[in-house]
């Protein structure tokens, strides 16, 4: 029978370049002593360790609020300790929390929540703490503020889930909800597929997409549908699919692809794609192989519209981003 609990998946980027810096024998012993460290952080909340996977914990706490203040907890000490440590040396934190049913087997455990906190965890990037909402329900009256990054596909889900990302930095962020994203989601499926549009612009060059002209690809070779001929660029670096009424970007590249939207909820939140996707909506700008906040980028935006085209497609009523 399953057991409600929260899940968090808590793994280390960037101990390759530390096992290539100390070798085998040095990098284990550190490597082994964080994961132990994140475990007592962990243990001092509430929560118990299921096991260690490589560089990565998987631990399971009663409630969200537990969980998130463990999290928290790890991210602040951590990075206090980075900023002794060289570069080199430094192994970042990105953790995955889920609040679900799981089923435990022989002390391990098993389940949707675990699934999701693993996926949840992989697309995080570093320094940062990705949830999904059954967290943050529990998140009332505690103070943890925390911003929408809305709805996004998740490995194994028939449906993008909504998903949020966990604001442990001491700055002036506001709490934001997922309102915003939730209802341009909602009538973009509720449009007619053949009135949904997405124009995608680099530099000179603009093309606007319909559900007939998809699945597109992006990518550095001429057989692409959209050319972005810059060598950080893989030869066929992303697609655009239509799928359960939405407009879907997909990674295939060899060096990721970061997004970020600039409407509603999700503005200024920064995604990282590896292998991975996401549901597109509104408007918003597309890295190829590089980070957004590197201004050399080869760096394209989008906007998904609706309604029927009369001559040119409609455009939102903001403003137009300018491509870099």
């Amino acid at each position: 029978m399953g057991v409600h609990t929260t899940v968090v998946f808590a793994d280390l980027s960037g101990s390759t370049g530390v096992f290539e810096a100390l070798g085998n024998a040095r990098a284990t012993d550190a490597v082994t002593r964080l994961t132990q460290w994140v475990g007592k952080v962990c243990d001092a909340h509430h929560g118990r360790v299921v096991k260690t996977l490589g560089d990565g914990v998987l631990a399971v706490f009663p409630d969200a609020i537990n969980a998130v203040e463990a999290v928290i907890e790890m991210q602040v000490s951590h990075q206090l300790r980075l900023e002794k440590w060289p570069e080199p040396l430094r192994m970042r934190l990105q953790v995955g929390v889920a609040a679900g049913e799981i089923v435990e087997v022989d002390g391990d455990c098993y389940g949707d929540a675990v699934n999701v906190a693993s996926r949840l965890s992989d697309l995080s990037g570093a320094d940062q703490i990705w949830a999904n909402d059954a967290v943050i329900d529990q998140l009332a009256h505690t103070g943890v503020r925390y911003r929408s990054l809305g709805p996004i596909s998740i490995r194994g889900k028939a449906e993008p889930m909504p998903v949020y990302r966990i604001e442990w930095e001491d700055d002036s962020s506001e709490f934001l909800t997922q309102q915003a994203s939730i209802s341009e989601l909602a009538a973009l499926r509720a449009t007619p597929p053949d009135e949904v549009r997405i124009e995608l612009r680099w530099l000179d060059q603009t093309r606007t997409f319909t559900l007939k002209s998809l699945p597109a690809r992006i990518g550095r070779v001429a057989e692409n549908e959209f050319v972005v001929n810059d060598p950080r660029v893989s030869r066929t670096h992303a697609r655009l699919e239509w799928r359960h009424g939405s407009v879907v970007l997909v990674d295939v590249s060899s060096y990721g692809t970061w997004l970020r939207f600039a409407d509603g909820a999700t503005a200024s939140a920064e995604l990282i794609l590896r292998r991975d996707e996401c549901v597109l909506h509104g408007r918003g700008e597309i890295g190829l192989g590089a980070p957004l906040k590197d201004f050399t980028a080869p760096t394209l935006v989008f906007a998904v519209t609706q309604g029927k085209s009369e001559g040119a497609p409609r455009r939102s009523a903001h403003a137009p981003l300018q491509p870099r």
